[in-house]
């Protein structure tokens, strides 16, 4: 064992103690954070074979699941595991492929919960979404022969340079990565300089392009649109962080004056912080609808304020606006995935901590399909301009439209990098 991984795994384990602290504190706040302890030590249920696919939380999975149900469709004989860190991740991946896969917490990166859970589990292959990067875990599955692939992987400049801090870990933890799909030349050539073996990188595009809505989407937004603002407009807050619903409460009674009728979806990032947030809007005078309580009836009554403490209605509630903020971008969160609203044909305002994100607002920014801001101040602005112009909305709609549709293929072109590893995986399974 080199220097570096003695040293990590030193550390890690002084920090398993403090990483089951953290779980008992989040729980406070989200009870889910208490549940699956024991997974998270490498003690699941015995899944031997498995097909394991990795998707930290809500925005990997969401970004899976079309990839998740092509191998399903690709490799019927083949059960799936899919793994997640968070309870919000693992919520989503029941709610969208529960039916399609197992679910279970990704054990710590420490050596005995890895073979624990490889044990365990025995899988024929690891295909991880985007950037994890887990030392024993990747050295631990190429010992036994489990090839690790990194998925709609990207890096940014920051995680980078973050990165760069310990070279000599990063460049061996890759080098047992027998394939990385990039989402851009950009990604591709980052890891490469990182230490990943070029011969195993390939740009396969964003997965995230290639999502499916559900059926109905839009009559079922309209719905909603009907039933909590009658006839008026409605703009959405989506996957804000804390810092932003100050800004965004401001920016609503700002519009507000100008526009009675107007209402605000609020959907925080987190919704384990509804109840702070429903004191934040309280004390600006307004009286929010939770979602989770809202009946038609119910939600008829708020006339101004929903606020969305649900998970996985994002598409719904996206729907239902007229004009989207996306949330994480007017703090340095690095933003979030802005091809939903686009994909429904909704107007986006976003802000300028996009480095998560780079290459899709790039595309938003010059296609028309939303306009970035260059802080807190100009929100109301921006949303006014597109309540103020349809010809804006329609032309916003047209566009976001066009980049899902140019931009579609990744899922394809990450099955076919990924068909010669899983067919020898399933001969020596």
């Amino acid at each position: 064992m080199s220097l570096s991984r003695l040293a990590y795994v030193s550390l890690l384990r002084l920090m398993l103690p403090v990483a089951f602290a953290r779980l008992a504190v989040k729980g406070l706040r989200q009870r889910g954070y208490w549940q699956g302890w024991g997974q998270r030590l490498g003690f699941v249920s015995r899944h031997e074979g498995v097909l394991w696919i990795h998707a930290v939380s809500v925005g990997e999975v969401r970004a899976a699941a079309a990839l998740v149900r092509a191998l399903h469709e690709t490799y019927p004989d083949r059960r799936l595991l899919v793994t997640t860190t968070t309870p919000t991740g693992a919520d989503q991946a029941r709610a969208l492929l529960g039916h399609l896969a197992a679910h279970t917490y990704l054990p710590y990166d420490s050596p005995s919960a890895v073979e624990r859970f490889l044990t365990r589990t025995k899988p024929s292959a690891l295909l991880v979404m985007e950037t994890e990067i887990w030392p024993v875990l990747y050295e631990r599955c190429a010992r036994r022969g489990i090839p690790v692939c990194l998925l709609n992987a990207r890096l940014s400049m920051r995680s980078f340079r973050r990165y760069q801090w310990i070279p000599n870990l990063i460049r061996q933890t890759l080098g047992h990565i027998r394939l990385i799909a990039a989402q851009t030349e950009a990604d591709a050539g980052r890891l490469i300089r990182l230490g990943a073996e070029a011969p195993c990188v390939h740009v396969a595009g964003n997965l995230k392009f290639d999502l499916v809505l559900p059926e109905g989407i839009a009559q079922a937004g309209a719905h909603l649109r009907a039933c909590f603002q009658g006839a008026g407009p409605v703009w959405i807050a989506a996957s804000t962080h804390d810092g932003e619903e100050e800004i965004v409460l401001r920016a609503h009674l700002t519009l507000r004056s100008r526009y009675p009728d107007l209402g605000l979806i609020l959907a925080p990032r987190h919704p384990e912080r509804a109840s702070a947030l429903a004191r934040l809007c309280e004390r600006h005078g307004l009286n929010p609808v939770w979602r989770s309580r809202g009946t038609n009836q119910v939600i008829e009554r708020a006339r101004s304020l929903l606020l969305a403490d649900t998970l996985g209605e994002l598409p719904l509630l996206l729907a239902a606006a007229k004009v989207a903020f996306m949330g994480g971008s007017l703090v340095p969160a690095g933003g979030h995935n802005l091809l939903e609203p686009c994909a429904l044909g909704v107007p986006v305002v976003f802000g300028p901590h996009m480095f998560n994100f780079a290459e899709i607002a790039r595309l938003v920014n010059e296609r028309g399909a939303g306009r970035q801001i260059s802080g807190p101040a100009p929100l109301a602005d921006m949303v006014e301009y597109y309540l103020a112009n349809p010809s804006a909305c329609d032309h916003a709609a047209e566009a976001g439209r066009a980049i899902i549709h140019d931009h579609r293929g990744a899922v394809a072109r990450t099955l076919a990098l990924l068909e010669p590893l899983i067919t020898s995986a399933r001969a020596l399974s």
